[in-house]
């Protein structure tokens, strides 16, 4: 033999020692790697005068504390803990890999939408960048600007006024197909159906149940990727949002493929939707987008067109049931318009103009879980605000619960009331669940309409009850019941 056991012993212990020892000098590698980067921007701006706050660990920084108080059901206290620790409306922090500005406050929201493109950019974490590489973002600002002048032209209200009769009958048809003799329902998947057949149809023209059944499931993965800490290992929600946004791309370039066709044979209007216009669109050396960039900003525009009024939809429900008085006086604004109707009469753009306290009950909702809540900007240039420095590079967040739920803004912030909203409203830059200034969200007009027409056809039909009396509202990343909201029907009363 020529080892004996005592030298295959020694030995092993060896290998064992020498495995331990790498294993510990690559942990180190990487830790000195971590720390490095995370501290590289904080060391180029050492002696600026950066606000109050706290940078977290490596690389993680306080997303954890961030994204859980989301999960708990109240990702305000995140801004709000911070605000009272600090005694002022802004603060430095650490959020998704990235050194990050907190601002807060009615005079924030106003000193960050008035400075777009001069202070500050559009930024998006890289779990955003990843799963949507072109639909949410742009490479250049002329051709943010040119994404954003499109929009309006299909989402403004004169063509709004002509999806009206789609919206409508799409309503009826879900009600029918889909709530009506039924004891019990879970409202927020039917909600987001109805939203998600919604956007499929005026975005696409897509109504075949087979295609929206290909989209829904992946939707859903997709959504909880879209804010979270980018560690792209099997299991994790970003990797299983990037699987899913894969998935769905697929699907959407079989339909632009087959659309181009169509329009080369002239079987569809270069007009009837955003798809056949982005198809059509051409950029000043006479080039066509390409498909792939079609299929990212469509995919970023059915997030947008349906997650968010989904959200706002089911927790107006939520309410609805927990307040009898807010919903009879609902239902008395919407009775009212549909007694001023023949039978079968669709909604016309008047009808909608009148659901005022509807409105107002909607937009109580967004003030109290707002679908979106913040938004990222990055500092193009130093500056300052406040008397505090912001570098260059550095990325800024902004809350819309800072101003929401703040006292100052709104009295008795926790309770419920729609009066809040009557006459000139808020004022400004204090209820900003849609953003503001020119980045605000093109779909809010498109948004109001989709929820009125809703409310209209829910009230009208039934009254509903929650099954789980004190069910919590969780945030991932759009706020939604915990459970889905089950609840149990019945008749709508006669007032």
């Amino acid at each position: 033999m020529l080892f004996s056991s005592k030298d295959h012993s020694f030995y092993s212990d060896m290998a064992l020692l020498f495995l331990s020892l790498l294993l510990t000098i690559i942990f180190v590698s990487l830790l000195s790697v971590f720390f490095h980067s995370f501290t590289f921007k904080y060391k180029r701006v050492n002696g600026a005068h950066l606000p109050p706050g706290s940078l977290g660990w490596p690389f993680i920084g306080e997303s954890l504390e961030f994204l859980s108080m989301g999960r708990k059901g109240s990702p305000e206290k995140f801004i709000t803990d911070r605000i009272n620790d600090y005694s002022t409306d802004i603060f430095k922090t650490s959020l998704l890999g990235e050194y990050m500005i907190a601002f807060c406050g009615a005079s924030g929201n106003k000193f960050l939408f008035s400075n777009v493109n001069k202070l500050v950019t559009p930024w998006w974490p890289r779990s955003v960048e990843k799963i949507f590489p072109t639909s949410l973002q742009t490479s250049t600002i002329e051709e943010s600007k040119k994404m954003r002048k499109l929009l309006p032209g299909f989402l403004k209200p004169e063509a709004l006024q002509q999806y009206l009769v789609i919206m409508d009958l799409i309503a009826r048809r879900h009600m029918e197909t889909s709530w009506a003799y039924k004891e019990e329902v879970i409202v927020f998947p039917l909600v987001k159906s109805y939203t998600f057949s919604l956007a499929c149809k005026l975005f696409m023209n897509i109504e075949d149940p087979d295609h929206l059944a290909k989209f829904a499931n992946s939707f859903n993965v997709l959504a909880a990727g879209i804010i979270s800490i980018p560690i792209n290992l099997p299991g994790t929600p970003f990797y299983r949002g990037i699987k899913a946004a894969d998935m769905v791309r697929e699907e959407l370039l079989k339909i632009i493929k087959k659309r181009k066709n169509d329009l080369l044979e002239r079987k569809v209007s270069p007009t009837q939707d955003i798809l056949s216009h982005m198809l059509t669109m051409t950029n000043e050396s006479g080039q066509f987008m390409k498909e792939r960039d079609i299929a990212d900003k469509i995919l970023g525009l059915l997030i947008g067109g349906h997650d968010t009024a989904s959200s706002a939809i089911t927790i107006i429900m939520k309410y609805l049931a927990e307040l009898p008085r807010i919903y009879d006086k609902v239902l008395k604004e919407q009775r009212e318009i549909a007694a001023s109707k023949e039978a079968g009469e669709l909604l016309n753009w008047e009808d909608i103009q009148k659901m005022r306290y509807s409105w107002n009950v909607a937009c109580e909702v967004m003030r109290l879980a707002p679908p979106l809540q913040g938004a990222f900007r990055e500092a193009l240039t130093d500056f300052t605000y406040a008397g505090f420095s912001i570098p260059k590079g550095w990325k800024i967040y902004w809350s819309a619960s800072s101003t929401h739920k703040n006292p100052n803004y709104f009295p008795h912030p926790e309770q419920f009331d729609p009066a809040r909203f009557e006459g000139t409203g808020p004022a400004p830059y204090t209820y900003v669940p849609f953003g503001g200034g020119p980045r605000m969200c093109p779909g809010k007009e498109y948004a109001r309409l989709e929820i009125l027409v809703f409310m209209y056809h829910v009230v009208n039909r039934f009254k509903w009850e929650k099954i789980i009396p004190d069910e919590k509202i969780i945030f991932d990343p759009f706020p939604k019941p915990a459970k889905g909201l089950p609840v149990f029907l019945k008749p709508s009363i006669k007032l």
